[in-house]
């Protein structure tokens, strides 16, 4: 693989890290700034929504650029966002650096994906994608429950000045490793794509799954916690049990969509459901909740590579624009699980009812990449 995919998944890494963290420090956060926990988990939600508005429009904005400026110039948003939840007093403070840092999230792996996809041969491209997005998989893995420590042991705003220098890493490994990209083909070719049916059942197939592992992974501290049992400390060990999910599910996910693309996405998503649905009565245990945790991981990551590969196949010929949508649709399903789980919470239902939130939204997944897939089908000349 070109080194350029490790420096992909460097940016990846820190970006990966800031959107996580702030799960496994959730009842910090709410109790330094006064807040309820449903409360701070907007804090994941406002991340989430200014991924869905950056992404679209900084992609469309920057179509003129070539993509390797685009990229340079986006980690150095992210840089600033960081720097101003490192220094916030404040929740609103903190959730305006969320929103900053957040706007390149969704450009940077929308363009980074068809970079990547243009490094490799066509049948080798889930699996491109899969690796910059290994970065993701190592934020869980390494990122998230260390920045969790560290948060913990030091506060919450500590996490945020280590992953700024994390931000800064990604910056000088994507300046010396990247060769330089050439501009997408302007805009009005971009949006031309939007016209296409098979694009806009893909990405509502990308919001209902993976909002679907937010709903749940969300409150996975107060569900452990207060249903399991488990040490607040211990939080920081189900968080590295869940990335070691996650970085499983990716490499299969990916492997499994450059043989048989709808096939695979299918078969992970009924997976997804069963998890979740078991997740609501494995989690009154603390050993089979861990288990379903890291499960929920395998299951959760592996639909990365098939829904963004699904997309770039949807939108192939101008695939930028709908590749950072896809992105979008990734966050906007992140904003509504994390919602919709806390509003369950709040109805008093509950820590476990994330859980039915979540298979529901799994189900609505699967129901339309199956319509999707007969739509496909039934276009196909016989």
């Amino acid at each position: 693989m070109p080194l350029a995919l490790i420096a992909l998944a460097i940016g990846a890494f820190g970006i990966g890290t800031t959107e996580f963290v702030i799960v496994g420090l959730l009842p910090q956060v709410a109790s330094d700034l006064g807040v309820s926990i449903p409360s701070a988990g907007l804090l994941v939600s406002g991340y989430a929504l200014s991924v869905v508005v950056g992404a679209p429009l900084i992609t469309a904005g920057g179509s003129r650029l070539p993509r390797k400026k685009l990229l340079v110039g986006l980690m150095a948003l992210f840089i600033l966002g960081n720097l101003l939840c490192a220094v916030a007093d404040s929740y609103a403070l903190l959730m305006v650096g969320r929103v900053v840092a957040a706007l390149c999230h969704g450009a940077f792996f929308g363009v980074g994906a068809v970079v990547a996809a243009g490094l490799v041969a066509p049948d080798r491209r889930a699996r491109a994608i899969a690796l910059m997005f290994t970065g993701l998989t190592v934020a869980n893995v390494l990122g998230v429950p260390m920045g969790t420590a560290l948060g913990q042991a030091f506060g919450w705003r500590s996490t945020f000045w280590a992953v700024t220098a994390l931000g800064i890493a990604g910056l000088v490994g994507i300046m010396a490793l990247v060769p330089p990209q050439p501009a997408s083909d302007g805009l009005l070719g971009e949006l031309a794509v939007f016209r296409r049916p098979g694009v806009w059942l893909a990405l509502g197939t990308t919001a209902l799954g993976f909002g679907a592992v937010f709903a749940s992974f969300t409150y996975i501290a107060p569900m452990m916690t207060e249903v399991a049992g488990f040490s607040p400390g211990a939080v920081t060990w189900l968080l590295v049990l869940f990335g070691a999910g996650l970085c499983v599910g990716n490499v299969l996910g990916g492997r499994a969509a450059d043989r048989r693309l709808m096939p695979s996405l299918y078969a992970i998503l009924a997976v997804l459901v069963v998890v979740l649905v078991a997740f609501v009565f494995t989690a009154q245990s603390q050993l089979l909740g861990a288990v379903t945790i890291a499960l929920l991981g395998v299951a959760g990551f592996a639909t990365v590579a098939p829904l963004q590969t699904r997309v770039l196949q949807q939108a192939e010929g101008a695939p930028a624009l709908a590749s950072a949508a896809n992105i979008a649709a990734f966050n906007l399903g992140n904003a509504a699980g994390a919602w919709l789980g806390g509003a369950a919470i709040d109805a008093g239902l509950g820590y476990t009812a994330p859980n039915w939130v979540a298979a529901l939204m799994a189900a609505g997944a699967l129901a339309v990449a199956l319509a999707s897939g007969r739509r496909a089908r039934a276009a196909v000349p016989a």
